[in-house]
């Protein structure tokens, strides 16, 4: 396997697993806090009104639902798990597949909270930084958890990723 066909198929099961362990986190903290999981449905929706034309929202909810919006917002949602986890290997190389560490994947997932804060939030009607919505500091706090435990499942991908590698023969490590 060529160097990079081994870091695209990396970086799609790293980033498909990192992106699985936020959707449990999700899960975790809708039975542990009470917080609504997210609606992939919503990031269809403005995908699919993207194509139409429209960027914002005011809020999305209001806006007319659109056949496939679902399906459309969870392959959004992974596919966007898969380029951050192509950052990651576009910053570190794929040296660090060889030897996961957990700080480079926690910065990556941190640093991914900017795309909801300064792209998603504000087109979907939530203001920049979620500060339309009713409790923005709650809100925040959320999303710099939720892209923490995506950094967390970053390191925990790579780590299963690389014990794969290993056993299927695949990358220079």
């Amino acid at each position: 396997m060529t160097e990079l066909m081994w870091g695209l198929a990396a970086a799609v099961l790293v980033g498909s697993g990192a992106t699985l362990v936020m959707d449990v986190w999700g899960l975790v903290r809708q039975h542990l806090l009470g917080v609504a999981p997210l609606n992939y449905a919503l990031v269809g929706r403005w995908v699919l009104y993207l194509g139409r034309g429209r960027l914002r929202h005011h809020p999305i909810a209001a806006t007319p639902a659109v056949a496939g919006e679902r399906w459309v917002g969870w392959a959004v949602h992974y596919l966007t798990g898969v380029l951050f986890a192509i950052a990651l290997l576009a910053i570190w190389g794929t040296d660090w597949l060889c030897r996961p560490s957990l700080g480079p994947a926690l910065i990556v997932g941190l640093v991914t909270v900017l795309a909801p804060f300064l792209i998603m939030q504000p087109a979907m009607g939530a203001g920049l930084a979620a500060r339309r919505t009713p409790r923005p500091g709650q809100a925040r706090v959320q999303s710099l958890i939720t892209h923490a435990v995506f950094g967390l499942g970053l390191y925990l991908a790579g780590l299963v990723t690389a014990q794969l590698a290993g056993w299927l023969g695949w990358g220079s490590c």
